[in-house]
């Protein structure tokens, strides 16, 4: 095995597109699965396991030719709320997106009550974020308390 040069990139820079930076490796491939990354025709890179000051070890998904959503970004502020995704263009990073949770969250979280009507009617879920760091949410309809760990968004196939 030779060795890596100092500096050198451990995964290859892309032209155009995102890279999806400061992933946890434990909310790596549910990241991959939520954003449907397995369902793209596009070239995308999976690596874990690298080293990182803020996390120590860390997760990356690289994606030509994508960009993510704001609702795409606020799914990812929900499961790993730290991560931060950079806009290449011509392989430089033009912009630098932190995923924050928004004020509302509507139709992407399911809620955790079986008999809230938005579970039994044709309706979107809508939750208020009421604390932000820890991501508790709050559901209009039902007033039930949702914290990050009982987050369901649902896996569209």
């Amino acid at each position: 095995m030779s060795k890596v040069e100092k500096g050198a990139l451990q995964v290859p820079a892309i032209c155009n597109g995102s890279v999806i930076d400061h992933i946890p490796v434990e909310k790596l491939m549910k990241v991959v699965r939520l954003l449907g990354m397995d369902r793209l025709n596009l070239p995308i890179t999976i690596g874990q396991n690298f080293a990182s000051q803020k996390l120590g070890r860390k997760g990356i998904i690289k994606v030509e030719d994508k960009h993510f959503t704001q609702a795409e970004v606020n799914k990812l502020a929900l499961v790993a709320p730290r991560i931060v995704i950079n806009v290449i263009k011509d392989y430089k990073v033009v912009e630098k997106i932190h995923a924050v949770l928004p004020d509302e969250i509507v139709g992407i979280v399911q809620c955790s009550n079986p008999k809230c009507i938005s579970n039994n009617e044709p309706m979107q879920s809508a939750f208020s974020v009421i604390d932000r760091e820890h991501g508790i949410l709050h559901c209009k309809y039902c007033n039930r308390k949702i914290e990050r760990e009982e987050v369901i968004i649902p896996f569209h196939e």
